[in-house]
């Protein structure tokens, strides 16, 4: 007999972020105050990175946050880019600053996030924000792995004394994650394994989960001989694979072999239509913090 897991529909619970941001910048507005306003830099012609910036200025019209994009050539030196990003820094009418990754390869992308001001990090990427992270104190949390854990409270799905096992370490969502996760607060208190290319034997790892949270960039890395019966799975894999059947040749899927895992699992993120929208939510809660200097007061 089939498994029939339960949806994590994060197209949903962002909608319903974007609805709670967009009264709260009504109510901010109606108070006297100016739009909050994300700045975005985009570096290069990457066309992935253009569909992000393109998703996240919608997201900002969508609930009245000023949103402007520069737009640099591939062959900008880090110098220049360092130099545009002081001038936001110093500028008062700017919020948040986004620098999409990634980065053209002669950069060094955590020297170029380093220089962004901290207290307009809405990326959460800067160390000030990660080290306070790591502590417990206020900050702007990473927004992909916030959204997880978003879902996750959404859907009553509490990782408290369960065993998660966090599938790659990346510094935007794996360790992060980890970090969130394991974190003596009401959302956190996990067992939390962090996996990565490295290790050995994966399988002996995730299959002993109670929930896995994927984000190794590997189509179908995960399959359902790999999870426990009834394991909750949040996949944060965006692939894209050829498919010539499509308009566009290609379509999108995510770490896991999705009908497969559905075979075992209670609950799972699909692809699209998961983590990814939750991460743009994110950032506009972030900017949103940003205008009102609610996580760095003066």
């Amino acid at each position: 007999m089939s498994n029939t897991p339960n949806i994590i529909d994060g197209l949903h619970v962002a909608s319903l972020v974007r609805d709670e941001v967009r009264c709260d910048v009504n109510d901010w507005l109606a108070a006297g105050n100016r739009p909050p306003k994300l700045q975005v830099i985009l570096v290069g012609a990457n066309q992935a990175s253009k569909v992000y910036v393109g998703a996240k200025t919608r997201a900002c019209n969508e609930v009245g946050i000023e949103s402007e994009t520069i737009v640099l050539p591939d062959t900008t030196s880090e110098k220049i880019l360092k130099e545009r990003i002081q001038e936001l820094n110093n500028d008062d009418s700017v919020d948040g600053i986004l620098v999409q990754l990634p980065l053209p390869s002669h950069m060094t992308p955590l020297a170029v996030i380093e220089s962004i001001d901290y207290r307009k990090d809405v990326d959460g990427f800067h160390p000030m924000n990660v080290g306070r992270l790591t502590i417990g104190q206020p900050c702007y949390r990473s927004c992909t792995p916030a959204g997880i854990m978003h879902l996750l409270k959404h859907y009553s799905l509490s990782p408290r004394s369960k065993h998660v096992v966090v599938v790659g370490a990346s510094n935007i969502v794996g360790s992060p994650a980890a970090i969130m996760l394991s974190r003596e607060n009401d959302e956190g208190k996990a067992t939390t394994t962090i996996c990565h290319k490295y290790t050995k034997d994966l399988t002996l790892h995730t299959i002993s989960a109670d929930m896995v949270i994927v984000a190794a960039g590997v189509p179908g890395l995960i399959t359902g001989q790999m999870i426990k019966e009834g394991a909750i799975v949040v996949d944060v894999g965006m692939n894209r694979i050829p498919d010539p059947t499509t308009e566009r040749g290609y379509r999108l899927v995510g770490d896991c072999d999705y009908d497969s895992v559905a075979e075992k699992a209670s609950w799972i993120t699909p692809v699209p239509g998961g983590v990814g929208p939750m991460t743009v939510a994110m950032l506009m809660k972030n900017t949103l913090l940003a205008a009102k200097k609610a996580v760095y007061p003066d």
